[in-house]
């Protein structure tokens, strides 16, 4: 993200918008959640990785 961009000027002309930004701004400020992550999975059969990349082309 460029930096000039923190330094925009806007203006909030609606309650609702104003309210819902408010509400952004809080709720980043916050701590996220923390989401465990998968291990990986190791493929070393050469049909499964086969059908794994025809599987990933059809998305």
């Amino acid at each position: 993200m460029a930096t000039s961009s923190i330094f925009t000027s806007f203006s909030i002309n609606d309650s609702k918008i104003a309210e819902s930004f408010i509400k952004a701004l809080n709720r980043s400020s916050e701590d996220p959640e923390r989401v465990s992550s998968s291990s990986p999975k190791y493929i070393t059969d050469k049909d499964k990785i086969k059908a794994f990349f025809t599987n990933k082309k059809g998305q």
